[in-house]
């Protein structure tokens, strides 16, 4: 007997699935409707990167990297050797960063 509530149970959870399920189809040329949004949009998406985005990271960076640079000195006068792999690390992102819009957009194929 609970076997067969269980199959019903089933056999109906299905049915439903089966009425509520519709297909999606599209109606003409999808992918040169997502082209031509892309092209509109990519325009938009380089402005804002290179406005908003790169000065941020840019930023961090200098932050970081001058910080960094400050800690290495202290310690320097604390044990009397400078260690510059972080700053030079840091300084490295930050020349990479900054010069990265003139070349990043050529890479992307923008």
């Amino acid at each position: 007997m609970k076997s067969k509530k269980l199959i019903a149970a089933l056999c109906l959870v299905f049915l439903v699935c089966i009425c509520m399920v519709t297909p999606a189809l599209a109606a003409g040329d999808v992918a040169g409707a997502i082209e031509g949004t892309w092209d509109d949009a990519s325009g938009q998406i380089k402005q804002v990167v290179n406005n908003v985005v790169f000065p941020a990271i840019d930023l961090i960076l200098a932050v970081f990297f001058f910080a960094k640079l400050g800690m290495a000195y202290f310690d320097y006068r604390k044990h009397g050797q400078f260690e510059w792999s972080g700053p030079a690390i840091l300084f490295a992102c930050l020349v990479f960063t900054l010069t990265a819009p003139m070349y990043v957009w050529t890479i992307l194929g923008m």
